[in-house]
C-alpha cells in the first residue's frame, strides 16, 4: 500500500513538472523567431579556408546555412584557421607499421558583423574520424581523405549549431 502510494506521488510529481516546464522550451527554428534565425544563417557569407580540408568544410558550411541555394545580401562573415594533424592510433607490433590512423582537426571559427564591431561569437571546434591503414599506398591516402569529408561534415554541424546559438540569443 505504501509502495503504490509513493508511485502514485512520484508520477503525480512527474506530470506537475513536465506542465510547469512546458512553456521554457520553444523550438528554435519554429515561430517568427526561428525565420529571423533562419534568414540570419542565410545571410552568413564564408571566407575562404586554407587547404583541401577547408574546401569540404566550406562546402558543407554553405548547404547548412543556406540549403536554398538563394543570394541573401551578407550580415555576418564567418572566418575559420583549421589546424589539422594525423595520429597513428594502433602499430602493429611485428611490422612496426600503423594499422589505423586518424585525422584530427580543429577549426577556430569567428562571426563578424559586416558593419563591424566586436564578434557575434567565436571559438574552437574539433573532431577526428579514424580510419584503416593497409600496406596500399593510394588505399591510404583515399580512406585519410574520406576521414577529412567525414571531419569537414561534423566540424559543419557543430559550427553552425553554436552559430544558430549565439544569433538566437541575439
Amino acid at each position: 500500500m505504501l509502495l503504490s502510494r509513493a508511485r502514485s506521488l512520484r508520477a503525480a510529481l512527474a506530470v506537475t513538472t513536465c506542465l510547469v516546464l512546458s512553456g521554457c522550451f520553444k523550438p528554435m527554428y519554429g515561430g517568427p523567431e526561428g525565420a529571423a534565425l533562419r534568414n540570419d544563417l542565410q545571410a552568413i557569407a564564408i571566407d575562404p579556408i586554407a587547404e583541401r580540408a577547408g574546401h569540404y568544410l566550406a562546402n558543407e558550411l554553405h548547404f547548412l546555412l543556406n540549403g536554398t541555394g538563394s543570394e541573401v545580401p551578407p550580415k555576418y562573415r564567418l572566418q575559420i584557421v583549421l589546424r589539422e594533424r594525423i595520429q597513428a592510433s594502433l602499430v602493429d607490433s611485428v611490422t612496426q607499421r600503423a594499422t589505423a590512423g586518424a585525422i584530427v582537426i580543429d577549426a577556430d571559427y569567428k562571426l563578424m558583423p559586416i558593419a563591424g564591431g566586436p564578434p557575434v561569437t567565436s571559438g574552437v571546434a574539433f573532431t577526428f574520424a579514424s580510419y584503416d591503414r593497409t600496406s596500399q599506398r593510394f588505399a591510404n591516402i583515399r580512406a585519410a581523405r574520406d576521414a577529412e569529408i567525414r571531419d569537414a561534415k561534423e566540424l559543419a554541424d557543430q559550427i553552425k549549431t553554436r552559430l544558430a546559438i549565439a544569433l538566437a540569443k541575439g
